[in-house]
């Protein structure tokens, strides 16, 4: 099922998605530079509570301000804006009817030591609905330690924001020592990634968001779990493009829409970086990118250029599904 302006018809029109789910849904793709073409740009600032302020914001202060995070997504272009209950909350009345909120409702908490990863709920649906929000996210680790809890209450949660109205968005990180093997990191494995990816879709969300996969064989490598031959060579051959269409499989064939991260910004090569995974994505049949550091991480007038560029992808008719 590939992007498209009737996506929100095809995908969901005849699913057990409310009516008002139907139209936050259709408000986010109909909203930004990405307006009616099926594809969906986000600016996402979680991270002073993921990373830390000080890590996330140090590099360009001004963003500790919530409304400049808001102004950043509106001037880009975007199609929603996420982050924190308090972030969107200080902002809501003078932002929530001009752009969709999408409330991460919940976080990592970093400040204990030693450090342990787990998701723990710092809002509720109801604060999100509340605020004229279109949308929430949440996080699972899946494979952690955590992870059990985790599915439990995001699963929860979603069921309620769809009772509400709400649309519903995944990070579905994988994370587990185990994932690392002989020197090679298989968090972003298309096979551990696309099975993350099946069960976000398992419990309803939306759109899923998952790191780009860099690599294939994260089963074969850490022998556990299943799999099949077919998955290596055969129907995901080896390459950037068909690692992350094996994503795309996995998100209920394309119906629920995959976003791939933007990742950390690393200086001088963001823009490149950025424009690659976003070319990687749509010929993957991806619905776009959720991009935060590399933009807001630089002077404002940098970020929307920045997210243009991203965006500048999914407007461009040559690049095209592979």
């Amino acid at each position: 099922m590939l992007p498209g302006p009737d996506h929100v018809d095809r995908a969901w029109g005849h699913s057990d998605r409310k009516p008002q789910v139907l139209v936050n849904l259709q408000r986010m793709y109909n909203t930004g530079r990405l307006a009616g073409t099926g594809y969906i740009s986000i600016l996402p600032v979680d991270q002073g509570v993921e990373h830390s302020g000080a890590a996330s914001f140090a590099p360009n202060p001004e963003y500790f301000d919530p409304e400049n995070i808001v102004r950043l997504a509106v001037e880009g272009g975007c199609n929603a804006v996420a982050s924190t209950l308090g972030v969107l909350g200080a902002v809501a009345r003078k932002y929530a009817h001009k752009i969709p909120f999408i409330v991460k409702i919940n976080h990592n908490e970093l400040l204990s030591y030693p450090n342990k990863y787990a998701q723990i709920l710092f809002a509720q649906v109801e604060q999100a609905w509340e605020m004229g929000a279109a949308a929430v996210g949440a996080t699972i680790y899946f494979g952690s330690e955590d992870s059990d809890r985790e599915i439990v209450e995001v699963s929860e949660a979603f069921a309620r924001a769809h009772e509400m109205g709400l649309a519903t968005i995944l990070w579905a990180y994988t994370r587990n020592n185990a994932f690392k093997k002989d020197g090679v990191d298989y968090h972003t494995a298309a096979d551990l990634t696309g099975q993350a990816n099946h069960l976000a879709v398992t419990i309803q969300a939306d759109i899923v968001k998952q790191k780009q996969a860099t690599n294939n064989g994260g089963y074969n490598a850490i022998k556990f779990g299943k799999s099949h031959p077919r998955v290596y060579g055969e129907l995901v051959e080896d390459n950037p493009i068909d690692w992350n269409r094996w994503q795309v499989v996995n998100s209920f064939m394309g119906r629920a829409g995959l976003i791939n991260s933007g990742g950390e910004s690393k200086g001088k090569d963001d823009m490149g970086q950025a424009v690659r995974t976003a070319v990687i994505n749509k010929r993957a049949g991806g619905t776009g990118l959720i991009s935060g550091r590399k933009a807001f991480q630089r002077p404002m007038a940098e970020g929307v250029e920045l997210l243009n560029a991203i965006q500048d992808v999914y407007l461009e008719a040559g690049v095209t599904i592979a």
